[in-house]
């Protein structure tokens, strides 16, 4: 069996990863990244949008600044947040895009007299207001009273997924592809590395490392509609979970995204309504000023996302096999724009949907996008429950986000907080020295061993783990979506419960019991499972609305009981998580308001003056 020994093992190569990678390979310390594809085909890839950072550089961004961008990410999170970090990532945002160009990123750049704005669909001058030529350009994104979302075109994750994977092949930073994680090392107490799956030969590998990092992006594929890459499979989460000691915060926090594809649920990035797109229903009638006439398409997503639904549910939406849909209009921003700006989407809606944007509607519906929930850590990025463990972007909960993240912060949360918690991990190691116990690297081998062997000699029965995979997707869809209510989420939790019962059961159906993917799915349904009962429990005990949350049954939010975080621990042997509660932060620069759109009714809360912080201070 190999055994690698490292100071940082990443467990995941995307944007989050790369970064912390970057920041402990610059301060001379040995590091190992894990990706279960090629690092640049790594989901981050896909982010098309752009990243959020008060620049101030465009004509539609003047005088805006981190106290604004900051004011934006509290509200978008309708006060989920933990102020403190968002604090530390508006004031860190400009500081991490400026570091992105200079290692290479092509910004989009402002060019005077060049640029054509469009608001609610119209074009409108702007040339009264001064822009700087050649400085890095913003578009407008949901929720944000300024534009300041950084990109390359439509194709931003790309760009500077590329650039620092260039930038660790630069520090020497070892990466092993198609390697995935099955268990944490440790002993209850210090992480000490992973033992993992190569996905080539299905050899287990032994990672040693003083630090351990979890960047393995999102959980989406416990949906069957989601904007999620294949690999967005949650198995960072399930192995922190599988400690029994370290708890994942917010799981019930899940962003479904207005303007998913249909039929193929690949997104169709925010910047074509932040470039003036806007949404239309069967009548070919422009219905978002309706129900939110100052923000209209670029309120936040989770109130879009709920409009549009609810439209939908009002016999307005397009009748398709696929089911009801709406329309997305580009065809006024013309195809130079298009073709340039947005021309990832003018090839997704080509060469997948059929349809030519430039002349034709395109069919999107709401479809699940994001996880706020992820791995609990505090502000430095250090895991609860275990030392030596991170982690990082979206397989985490920094937390930033609360019930509802803003379109383009989460892909500048992936290099400011791979900035931030780089350089924690940085001090980690400096200030830290770590001993490896053989035994504990023993047991999790043979405890991974074990679970294969189940599964490969089909010892404990035949349940086809594809099956169980579709009826969790039917659940979460169903019970766990955009609108909930209290018998849909009790009836969800009933029957993962079921499923979790059943996949003690899994054996394979294939004959090769070596290397087979139905292999990995097997492996990885158990944990599966137990995020969406993380999620849907999550979800049944939160008895109010915020955010992204919106309980039909409680449709206030309530401030006075439910200004919290739910932290989601699983002990061995149990049928459910075990749910305790923090604050949601440490103190308020901007206590607990109104959002300003999205509508609803609040139950407020008596906010301790000891709690409040002048703002901006």
């Amino acid at each position: 069996m190999r055994i690698f020994e490292t100071d940082l093992l990443c467990m995941g190569a995307g944007l989050a990863g790369e970064r912390v990678a970057v920041e402990a390979a610059e301060a001379g310390f040995n590091v190992i990244c894990l990706s279960l594809v090629p690092p640049k085909r790594s989901h981050s890839s896909a982010a098309m949008g752009g990243m959020q950072a008060a620049l101030g550089n465009s004509a539609m961004s003047q005088g805006d600044s981190p106290d604004v961008h900051f004011t934006d990410t509290v509200k978008g999170s309708d006060w989920g947040c933990d102020q403190e970090v968002a604090r530390l990532f508006a004031d860190t945002a400009p500081i991490a895009m400026r570091e992105m160009a200079h290692m290479g990123v092509p910004w989009s750049r402002v060019v005077p007299g060049v640029h054509t704005y469009y608001k609610g669909g119209k074009p409108f001058e702007a040339e009264e207001l001064a822009e700087k030529d050649g400085l890095i350009h913003s578009r407008a994104f949901g929720g944000t009273a300024k534009w300041r979302t950084c990109y390359t075109s439509d194709g931003t994750g790309h760009s500077v997924l590329f650039t620092l994977d260039n930038k660790l092949l630069q520090l020497g930073v070892d990466v092993h592809d198609r390697m995935q994680a099955e268990m944490l090392i440790h002993d209850g107490e210090n992480c000490t590395g992973a033992v993992c799956r190569c996905l080539r030969t299905g050899e287990l590998v032994i990672y040693r490392a003083r630090v351990t990092l979890i960047a393995t992006g999102g959980y989406g594929r416990i949906y069957s509609a989601t904007t999620n890459a294949l690999i967005c499979d949650g198995g960072g989460q399930i192995t922190a979970l599988e400690t029994g000691c370290v708890p994942l915060g917010n799981m019930e926090a899940v962003q479904f995204h207005p303007t998913g594809s249909v039929p193929t649920d690949i997104l169709l990035t925010e910047g074509c309504r932040g470039d003036g797109g806007t949404l239309l229903d069967v009548n070919e009638y422009r219905f978002m000023p309706d129900y939110e006439p100052e923000k209209a398409e670029l309120a936040s997503r989770d109130v879009v996302a709920r409009r549009m639904t609810e439209h939908m549910r009002k016999g307005l939406g397009v009748k398709s096999p696929y089911g009801d849909h709406l329309w997305l209009d580009i065809r006024h921003l013309g195809e130079k724009h298009i073709t340039t700006n947005l021309r990832e989407v003018y090839d997704i809606s080509t060469k997948f949907l059929g349809v030519n944007p430039v002349h034709q509607l395109v069919p999107v519906r709401p479809t699940h996008h994001y996880s706020m929930g992820g791995v609990r850590i505090n502000k430095d990025g250090a895991a609860y429950g275990l030392r030596g463990l991170f982690s990082a972007g979206e397989a985490a909960c920094w937390d930033m986000h609360g019930f509802n993240r803003l379109g383009g912060n989460s892909l500048a949360e992936t290099v400011v907080a791979g900035r931030i918690i780089g350089k924690k991990v940085v001090e980690y190691l400096q200030g830290t020295d770590s001993i490896f116990h053989t035994v504990h690297a023993k047991d999790a081998v043979k405890q991974v061993q074990e679970r294969i062997s189940a599964i490969a000699n089909a010892r404990n029965g035949k349940e086809n783990c594809y099956e169980l995979r579709s009826i969790l997707h039917q659940t979460m869809m169903e019970n766990v979506g955009i609108f909930r209510n209290g018998k849909d989420l009790q009836s969800g939790v009933d029957t993962l419960q079921e499923l979790l019962a059943r996949s003690e059961n899994i054996g394979l159906q294939g004959h090769n019991k070596g290397f087979t993917p139905e292999l990995s799915l097997a492996l990885r349904m158990r944990g599966m499972i137990k995020l969406g009962i993380c999620t849907a429990y999550g979800a049944l005990m939160r008895t109010e609305s915020r955010g992204a949350h919106a309980r039909e049954d409680y449709p206030e939010r309530n401030d006075e009981k439910w200004l919290n975080r739910t932290l989601a621990t699983w002990k061995e042997g149990d049928s459910l998580p075990t749910l305790s509660y923090e604050e949601a932060t440490p103190w308020y620069e901007i206590p607990p308001g109104e959002r300003g759109y999205g509508g609803g009714k609040t139950i407020a809360a008596d906010i301790p003056e000891d709690k409040i912080r002048p703002f901006g201070a």
